[in-house]
């Protein structure tokens, strides 16, 4: 195991840390031949039941597993509880943001964030202006990416706060490990996270429109094609809501309803799996095909709840990423819980210099990207990348940030080909998902992304990344 980056499993020493020893003992008597058996029955199981995804750009209709890792991530209580209080204090103070800007900007007026960083991101929704969303909650749904770097220090990489995928991997992780190896439940102390749909619908129906007693939920899906479709029916599944597209839903007199067979039927909840632009051909995109006319108007009157809500884009841009922990100390009053990881901006002409100078070191990111696409990951870019990248920088610096190369931690993972009985330390991130409702609520654990690639520290699942289980122990 390398010595430069903290491993999951193994202390410096090479010894194993105590909460992994369970799991250690039962895997070193366990036969490889049973192991290499469930691996291929979890493969099948997944192609079964359809947990694949699509990838953009590639030939139409081309569907990919995501791998999945039976080594589960594993992480003690006091870990857990730790994130936990950083993980609501950062989605309170974003929230926070997102009513401050659409209302009376105060942190703009007191100077913390340029001005220009927001309301001339591209992100940012004039439209929202005054508009009061039940609770004052815009992000109802956050996945915010976690990496362990140096010593085991955690840092948040980046929010996700538009429309945040991934969990229902997590849950069908864990259906497959219970599913696959039932003993080591029983060995080990393991926090459920099954109840995620249940926890999403009661956080859904508490910000339903102020008078309305029985909300009626949807999810909303841009259709088949989307790279996440399979979430987004797995969800409407589970929470035994309709998921629909645009064209099952209409407004009239600012009110949102859905087709059905029995007749019209009003909509109170509309859990957005769609992005802005696409929501009302009449308010953005009018060319979109894809959203309800008339929707901007229903929600400006408060008829409907739109879970997340429109403009919550602007508070997960790299661009304004930087400003959170002085955000956190302007709306709290508090120091952050979780630190975020250090970030030149490179619209500022001595961070430009500096990123220009240590390319080769630094990760640079555009500021708009998301899934791992347009970034540069210097140590393992060629000269060639890193001059045509340079050459992008210079053009518009204005749209990058850089970070350093972390050093992310690894966990022990099957990988074909390796060494040592098929394992081998491969880096990793967390996506835990905090619900916004009356309270703040998650479940233990969340998404944990694998690099399956040799030294790759991107675990984007279009990149070829893949999934563990991860388990938060109760005490």
């Amino acid at each position: 195991m390398s010595a430069n980056f903290y491993n999951e499993m193994y202390d410096a020493a090479g010894g194993l840390r105590p909460y992994y020893r369970d799991y250690a003992d039962w895997l070193a008597a366990t036969p490889p031949e049973r192991i290499a058996r469930k691996r291929a029955e979890g493969d099948i199981a997944f192609h079964r039941v359809g947990i694949t995804f699509a990838v953009y750009g590639e030939e139409a209709g081309k569907e990919r597993l995501i791998p999945f890792d039976i080594i589960p991530r594993i992480i003690p209580a006091p870990e857990w509880q730790a994130l936990q209080a950083g993980l609501r204090q950062r989605v309170r103070t974003l929230n926070a943001f997102l009513h401050d800007i659409y209302h009376d900007q105060e942190i703009l007026r007191a100077g913390r964030i340029p001005r220009e960083q927001v309301l001339n991101n591209a992100q940012f929704r004039p439209e929202m202006m005054g508009v009061d969303v039940p609770a004052g909650i815009y992000a109802h749904i956050a996945g915010v990416d976690l990496v362990r770097a140096g010593a085991g220090e955690f840092y948040v990489l980046e929010d996700n706060l538009r429309v945040p995928s991934g969990v229902s991997y997590m849950i069908e992780d864990r259906k497959m490990m219970m599913r696959l190896f039932p003993e080591l439940f029983s060995r080990h102390k393991v926090a459920p996270v099954q109840h995620y749909p249940d926890l999403l619908l009661d956080n859904l129906r508490t910000v339903a429109p102020q008078g309305v007693v029985d909300p009626t939920v949807v999810v909303l899906t841009p259709g088949a094609y989307n790279s996440a479709y399979f979430e987004h029916t797995f969800l409407a599944q589970q929470m035994g809501v309709e998921l629909v597209e645009g064209r099952d839903l209409f407004v009239k007199d600012e009110i949102v309803y859905m087709r059905t067979t029995q007749g019209p039927q009003r909509v109170d909840v509309i859990y957005r799996r769609l992005d802005d632009d696409f929501l009302d051909p009449l308010a953005f995109r009018a060319d979109s095909m894809l959203g309800v006319p008339g929707l901007l108007a229903a929600y400006r009157a408060g008829s409907v709840t739109l879970a997340n809500a429109i403009g919550t884009g602007v508070a997960d841009d790299k661009s304004i990423y930087p400003y959170v922990p002085e955000m956190v100390r302007f709306y709290l009053g508090e120091e952050p819980l979780l630190n975020n990881v250090p970030t030149w901006m490179l619209r500022k002409p001595d961070d430009l210099r500096y990123a220009l100078d240590h390319l080769p070191e630094l990760v640079v990111k555009e500021v708009h990207g998301a899934g791992g696409y347009g970034m540069l990951v210097g140590p393992a870019a060629t000269k060639r990348e890193i001059e045509d990248f340079r050459a992008r920088i210079v053009a518009a610096p204005e749209k990058y940030i850089a970070q350093p190369t972390l050093a992310l931690s690894s966990c022990p993972t099957f990988v074909d080909g390796a060494q040592f009985g098929g394992v081998a330390p491969r880096h990793l991130d967390l996506r835990p998902f905090v619900l916004s409702g009356k309270s703040i609520e998650m479940v233990p654990g969340g998404l944990t992304r694998v690099a399956l690639r040799e030294g790759s520290l991107v675990v984007n699942s279009s990149q070829g990344g893949g999934t563990k289980d991860t388990w938060v122990l109760e005490n």
